[in-house]
């Protein structure tokens, strides 16, 4: 029986936004929240001379900005940043916003007539391309496409099967994406566009690995399906006795799957958000999302394009949903969930919390200083430094 509660994106191609040199410099900035503050051993010998004094500029301190979105009764767990100035957001009533000016403002283009669709997922290609999914059992999922930066829609898919729930979309390029649902017939399945999400087929699922018996995706972030490069796309379940990965290097046609420690046994528990900076190094979040239940364990590393999961050595310290690399680097990353936002400068070997704000997503641009977050009551935040 599917569970009464689906929760549930780093891949995208964006419009340069700032320099390469700016995005080094953000990376070197987070990095700083963590060392600046703790000084540096002194030896004995060394107070017997006064320092001299310098006048050194202060190390950034990067923090949620946040944004006011004129919408606090809408729970926000789709988000796309295109650049620092540009993001989008989905949520529930059927809401989809968009600001171009840095959040200073936000326009309200959601799709007319989805006032009753629950929006998880939305990915961007610009200010004026995005395709929208909305989750649900039978007919509530759907997809719509925009080309003029939502003022108008057209809807591009509506499923038919009663079996099918979809949780999350990603996209390789500006062309070529897929979606995944629930398993049907013990099986995820995966739908393909080749169109930009025009147009979308269901793929044959000879290639899908059998579910476990009640494994299935989780809506949260719209991070439970991620792509990197031309071809590799990664796939999170929970529910199940383990808590897994998959893994298709050919666009969603065969798939291979890979246990994580992250904890399961529990339809509340799994992975739930994913993300790779390439084709070999990834991040895994999740947990248990009951606010009543610790999360241990709720962080994951590969070094092999998803082929085996090691435990982060300090996770954490609760469930998290969400979770983006930072623009540029090789180390630095954030994780999202209710209880805060954790920052890695070691390549997801140790977390620390940085900031005690509730937020469901975070999404960092492929290129520039967009780094976003999202969450209940309208939450959107823009990080700053």
């Amino acid at each position: 029986m599917r569970r009464s509660v689906h929760w549930g994106k780093t891949r995208r191609t964006t419009p340069a936004g700032r320099s390469r040199r700016s995005a080094r410099l953000l990376a070197a900035a987070v990095t700083a929240t963590v060392t600046v503050c703790a000084p540096a051993a002194v030896p004995a010998q060394a107070h017997t001379q006064p320092r001299p004094q310098t006048h050194a500029r202060p190390h950034p301190t990067p923090h949620w900005e946040p944004k006011d979105t004129g919408a606090p009764g809408v729970r926000l767990r789709g988000l796309s940043a295109v650049d620092r100035d540009t993001a989008w957001v989905a949520g529930t009533a059927g809401t989809v916003l968009r600001t171009t000016d840095g959040g200073a403002s936000w326009r309200d283009v959601s799709p007319p007539g989805a006032a009753d669709l629950q929006f998880r997922d939305v990915e961007a290609f610009d200010a004026r391309h995005a395709v929208v999914l909305a989750i649900g059992e039978g007919e509530a999922s759907r997809m719509y496409r925009t080309d003029d930066g939502g003022a108008s829609w057209t809807e591009s898919f509506r499923n038919t099967d009663a079996r099918a729930f979809y949780d999350c979309l990603t996209f390789f390029d500006r062309r070529h994406g897929l979606a995944m649902s629930d398993p049907v017939d013990g099986r995820f399945r995966i739908l393909s566009t080749g169109d930009g999400g025009r147009t979308w087929r269901v793929l044959p699922s000879a290639g899908m690995p059998a579910a476990l018996d009640g494994e299935a995706g989780f809506a949260a972030s719209g991070q439970c399906l991620v792509a990197a490069g031309p071809r590799d796309v990664w796939l999170a379940t929970g529910g199940g006795a383990r808590a897994r990965v998959l893994h298709s290097a050919d666009r969603g046609l065969t798939w291979t799957a890979a246990d994580t420690p992250i904890p399961a046994g529990d339809p509340a528990r799994g992975v739930f958000a994913l993300a790779f900076r390439d084709r070999g190094h990834g991040l895994a979040v999740g947990g248990d999302y009951r606010a009543d239940r610790a999360s241990p364990d709720a962080a994951a590393r590969t070094f092999d394009g998803g082929r085996s999961w090691g435990p982060a050595a300090v996770p954490p310290p609760a469930y998290r949903s969400g979770v983006s690399w930072l623009p540029r680097s090789r180390t630095a990353a954030l994780a999202v969930g209710p209880t805060g936002t954790d920052l890695t400068t070691d390549g997801g070997r140790t977390w620390r919390t940085v900031d005690p704000g509730s937020y469901d997503t975070v999404d960092c641009a492929a290129v520039g200083l967009g780094c976003w977050a999202a969450g209940e009551k309208g939450r959107v935040a823009r990080l700053a430094y």
